[in-house]
């Protein structure tokens, strides 16, 4: 990606959701990290944590520079589907398979943006320690 594509994301995710540029180009970067783990891996059912899905909203907006980031990392366009809050049940697990594939491809993850609950999860019933059947 050029300098100018990642420029234009970044001071695009800090209008959206006005955030400060530190935090905008950390977003942006889990996005792509988020983003090239899915073309990667379409057998890991992911989904982004919420700040990184802010990321993924923004980007997607912008057609021209992220169909071709689609055609250049997955070879085809990267669908995004939002989910509405009844179909949020499993979010803890399958941020937890997210988190886990996006560092087997080698990224680091950023947990305040991940959800450090989220990225310590260990296959309990609600992913926390107070878990009835912990």
């Amino acid at each position: 990606m050029s300098p100018e594509v990642w420029e234009r994301e970044v001071r695009l995710i800090m209008r959206d959701h006005e955030m400060a540029r530190e935090l905008a180009e950390r977003t942006f970067g889990q996005t792509i990290a988020y983003l090239v783990t899915s073309a990667e891996r379409p057998d890991v059912d992911m989904g982004p944590a919420r700040l990184v899905d802010f990321g993924v909203h923004t980007f997607v907006l912008d057609t021209i520079n992220y169909t071709e980031f689609c055609l250049k990392h997955a070879g085809q366009y990267i669908h995004h589907v939002p989910h509405l809050p009844e179909e949020k049940a499993s979010q803890p697990f399958v941020l937890k398979a997210t988190i886990q594939a996006i560092r087997d491809a080698g990224f680091v993850i950023d947990r305040e943006l991940w959800n450090a609950k989220a990225a310590d999860c260990h296959q309990c019933h609600a992913c926390c320690s107070d878990s009835p059947v912990a």
